[in-house]
């Protein structure tokens, strides 16, 4: 990932190329400025059109301004700082279902566009390969339409909250909606006396002025669009040290905060624990984000994990159970978040992962074996195979659900394969293979394919008969050293 440069480099720099490339571009801009603009995407298989080719991000600023009323739109502002990575005379933007006043590129007014759910910016010049450009857009961002669409905006009881995965980061700002792309994010929110807002990473100062405040929340790591968090609510901030003086902060809505202390007290140790398994945290800081609001899922936004206030209150959950979804987000952190997935298809690497780190915590602390789950799990994994596909081969989202990729298979289906794995290789070599892979690729993205070789190479031998069977196979295979294990036929 490219950081941003200390200057930006001058405009004329690029008017000064040579004139034989400049003929050329000019050309070829001048036959795309008469095509219809049209959506784009990185070629994901279960998200055709979600990111966009010929550019790099390498900064996102977030400019949101909040009125006190979370079915209104905010006043927005983002701001792009991105390489090109070829010639483009349009740049694609996933932005979709709020209003766009204006787009300035490198300072200048540029053309726009829209097109299925791409914003289409056409610049005064053509971009060159290689060159340094700065997107503003100044749009709003409707909580209203985040909230039909299974994500973005949530609307708490007191406010608002973000839950951008898989496709929705998109509905709340202009982005290059794809983990591939990771950046640094800075966020600047404006909201009434009386409401706190919180973001990703550490605060970077809060300015009072004539009944507002405005925060300002910058992050140390690249980041997916899809693991932004804003909190806009009434709501106290509690803060605590963890391991080697890491800087913890909670988010809670105030008049919960005495009940949910005894759950948050235990967020430094379980870090601790995760240290123990994978080596040290990866970021600047953690907490617990505990909205007000049902969702029906918990979310691993970095740095701030996501998660329904009611888990916590509802007494039919037992403890060890609630615990365990604390260490599921946790490992996020290190699995899905340092390491993030290079398309939506190694989504099994995330929540394999992380229910793998989920089921060993319980284990440990409330003697719930794993192989008695990994069992269960093995006798189901025929069914889950048929309804959603291999693990790493997942089915495409139904039709106006796209949160539907999140199927058992690749949860305890994908955990099994990581139980076979520490089958096959051994428990030494998959304890190294797990600290390797979080070090090797923290900060960036990773593929199942890196995985597989990396596995080999720890394990001294070639894994890859063994992981097509478990990764891609319609069937799932002999589960190593438990052979009287059966997986039920799926129904017809």
């Amino acid at each position: 990932m490219l950081l941003t440069p200390r200057h930006q480099a001058p405009r004329s720099r690029r008017r000064r190329t040579s004139a034989a490339l400049l003929a050329s571009a000019v050309a070829v801009c001048l036959v795309a400025a008469s095509a219809p603009a049209e959506p784009l995407g990185v070629g994901d298989r279960l998200f055709p059109h979600l990111g966009n080719p010929g550019y790099d991000v390498a900064s996102y600023d977030l400019a949101l301004t909040y009125s006190g009323a979370n079915d209104k739109p905010l006043k927005a502002v983002t701001t792009i700082d991105a390489w090109t990575t070829t010639a483009l005379n349009r740049v694609n933007l996933d932005f979709a279902h709020s209003e766009v006043e204006s787009v300035e590129v490198d300072g200048e007014p540029a053309t726009f566009a829209t097109a299925g759910e791409d914003l289409v910016v056409t610049p005064h010049d053509p971009l060159p390969q290689g060159s340094w450009t700065r997107i503003t857009v100044r749009h709003t961002s409707d909580p209203v339409y985040g909230s039909g669409r299974e994500g973005g905006w949530l609307r708490t009881k007191d406010g608002l909250a973000m839950a951008n995965q898989a496709d929705v980061a998109h509905l709340v700002f202009p982005c290059n909606d794809h983990p591939s792309d990771k950046a640094m994010f800075t966020f600047r929110i404006t909201a009434p006396d009386g409401y706190t807002a919180v973001a990703n990473g550490l605060p970077a100062g809060a300015d009072r002025s004539r009944g507002s405040t405005t925060w300002t929340y910058r992050t140390r790591h690249p980041m997916a669009t899809e693991l932004a968090q804003v909190s806009i609510g009434r709501s106290t901030v509690l803060h605590r040290t963890g391991p080697h003086g890491l800087p913890l902060r909670d988010v809670v809505p105030t008049k919960h905060r005495e009940a949910l202390e005894p759950w948050l007290e235990k967020t430094p140790d379980q870090i601790s624990w995760m240290e123990s398994k994978v080596g040290r945290y990866p970021f600047e800081t953690y907490g617990l984000l505990m909205a007000d609001v049902s969702t029906g899922f918990e979310l691993e936004t970095q740095t701030l994990s996501l998660f329904e206030r009611e888990l916590f209150t509802q007494p039919a959950y037992p403890k060890w159970y609630v615990e365990s979804i604390m260490v599921h987000e946790l490992a996020h952190q290190w699995f899905g978040n340092s390491v993030s997935p290079r398309r939506w298809s190694d989504l099994w690497l995330n929540e394999g992962h992380a229910t793998w780190y989920e089921a060993l915590y319980a284990q440990e602390k409330a003697d719930r074996p794993v192989a008695e789950r990994m069992k269960a799990a093995y006798g189901a994994s025929d069914r889950w195979r048929a309804a959603g596909g291999p693990p790493a081969a997942p089915k495409a989202p139904d039709p106006g659900r796209k949160t539907s990729i999140f199927r058992p298979n690749v949860y305890d289906g994908a955990a099994l394969v990581l139980y076979a794995l520490r089958q096959e290789i051994g428990r030494p070599a998959f304890e190294r293979l797990e600290r390797v892979w979080v070090t090797a690729h923290k900060d960036g993205t990773a593929s199942t394919a890196d995985f597989v070789r990396l596995a080999s190479d720890i394990a001294g031998r070639d894994l890859h008969g063994f992981f097509q069977g478990w990764l891609y196979g319609e069937k799932t295979p002999p589960m190593p050293g438990h052979p009287d294990w059966k997986s039920a036929a799926p129904t017809r």
